[in-house]
């Protein structure tokens, strides 16, 4: 009954969620572009093409940048197979064409309805399909299940408060998860949640986004910048959220550190106009990165320099894609952002991996193994409110050797845990062997 009443709700949201992309577009103009997709209709393999397709779904930037590595790494491990990308978001598409380019085939997920599924599998007929960390969609594991597309959970996790909800679901919840073919878990604690849900053939790999590697460039970048910027103490305020920013700023103008500077940036793009001008309106003096003059030229052979930062800019607003890692590089301390809040948190590893300090807010439900194991290492301090944030600022700054310390404990985690991609691919490796071995099966309609 609940699967007919979810598809019968679907019927009634497609409307409303196109309309929804389209006023999403005004601020962000790729909602409106490849809308058939999804409902399904879009590019497809070529008739000819029998070379088996590893389908991998990320749902928007963070999906898709933990995703990278094991692309990489199925790229090298099945060269004879070709690669489907797919996502929910504009941005998470960007930051495909950026990591991928050309190597990968890419659209965007249809709806969780039955034809509009169908039709996706019946055009690219994937061998093995991978969705990253919380993509749970019933129609679609339904769907996957009758075409005989092995569907795997990877970079599985399932926060407590998650759990709760889906428990209310009962035995409908549980026939959900147990259509996974594998579901490969982040940590022992997801692993319980999701099987205690229905999930069958758990596994413990790792975290994917340990394997995650800071561009040479982009550190190369961050390093130039914090050179442009001089000797002034630097933090940034990384993946914030709306509401959040003026929080941030709170703690940046309580904070008693003199010629602070802070990196600001926020996790959408459509959000830094609006961004700018709530700087502006707190009487700071901010420049956007897109506006600092000066392009980076060689200095020698083996560094990169930038154009000075004016003294008098107390704000840099990051509306850049892709260069968060050069943020990192640039700044003294980071703080991690969509904390502050109840929002759940955002991913740390990638500051810890650059060797940079961390900060945290209060809310990281949906990074909590990460989150207390970096603690425990001695990587990163949890905060509770704007005032505790300015004052722990305070004291990491004017105490060298603990940011040293937080910086090289930072490093020591982040390369501590790596491993899970390699884990990962041996198990999608066997399943495609496996999947390869099996006799045709008729076509579904």
């Amino acid at each position: 009954m609940l699967r007919v009443l979810y598809r019968a709700l679907w019927w009634l949201a497609a409307p409303v969620a196109v309309v929804r992309l389209l006023v999403r577009s005004r601020r962000e103009r790729g909602y409106r572009e490849h809308i058939g997709e999804r409902f399904g209709y879009g590019p497809t393999r070529r008739l000819d093409d029998d070379a088996p397709l590893i389908w991998v779904h990320a749902v928007s930037v963070g999906e898709t940048r933990a995703a990278e590595p094991l692309i990489h790494a199925l790229m090298q491990a099945r060269p004879d197979a070709r690669l489907l990308v797919t996502h929910m978001t504009p941005s998470g598409r960007a930051t495909g064409v950026q990591l991928f380019g050309n190597s990968v085939s890419r659209c965007y997920l249809p709806y969780d309805m039955p034809q509009a599924v169908r039709r996706f599998l019946r055009a690219w007929r994937p061998a093995l399909g991978i969705v990253m960390e919380t993509e749970v969609w019933p129609t679609l594991i339904d769907e996957c299940r009758r075409a005989d597309v092995p569907l795997v959970l990877a970079n599985g996790r399932m926060s407590a408060r998650s759990f709760k909800r889906a428990t209310r679901f009962g035995s409908a919840v549980r026939e959900v998860f147990g259509g996974f073919t594998r579901v490969l878990a982040q940590s022992p604690s997801d692993a319980e949640r999701l099987g205690g849900l229905g999930a069958r053939n758990v596994a413990v790999l790792g975290n994917l986004k340990f394997d995650m590697a800071t561009r040479p460039e982009l550190v190369a970048r961050g390093r130039a910048w914090r050179a442009a910027i001089g000797s002034r103490p630097v933090w940034v305020a990384a993946s914030t959220r709306e509401g959040e920013e003026g929080l941030v700023l709170d703690a940046f103008t309580a904070l008693s550190t003199e010629d602070a500077l802070l990196i600001l940036v926020p996790r959408h793009p459509q959000r830094f106009d609006e961004v700018a001008a709530l700087i502006e309106r707190r009487g700071l003096r901010a420049l956007r990165r897109s506006a600092w003059g000066g392009e980076v030229r060689a200095a020698a052979a083996d560094e990169v320099a930038h154009a000075p930062l004016p003294e008098d800019v107390t704000v840099l607003l990051g509306d850049s894609m892709g260069e968060l890692g050069a943020y990192y590089a640039a700044a003294d301390i980071a703080f991690i952002g969509g904390s502050l809040l109840p929002l759940g948190g955002q991913n740390l590893i990638e500051a810890c991996a650059v060797g940079v300090p961390v900060l945290i807010g209060p809310h990281v439900f949906n990074f909590t193994q990460a989150t207390a194991d970096a603690v425990a290492a001695g990587a990163c301090v949890q905060v509770a409110d704007p005032a505790e944030l300015a004052r722990v600022l305070g004291e990491v700054f004017a105490d060298k050797p603990r940011r040293v310390a937080m910086s090289a404990a930072a490093a020591a985690f982040a390369a501590r845990h790596r491993g899970a991609t390699a884990r990962t691919v041996d198990v999608l490796a066997a399943l495609l062997d496996a999947q390869a071995s099996q006799p045709p099966q008729p076509s579904q309609t």
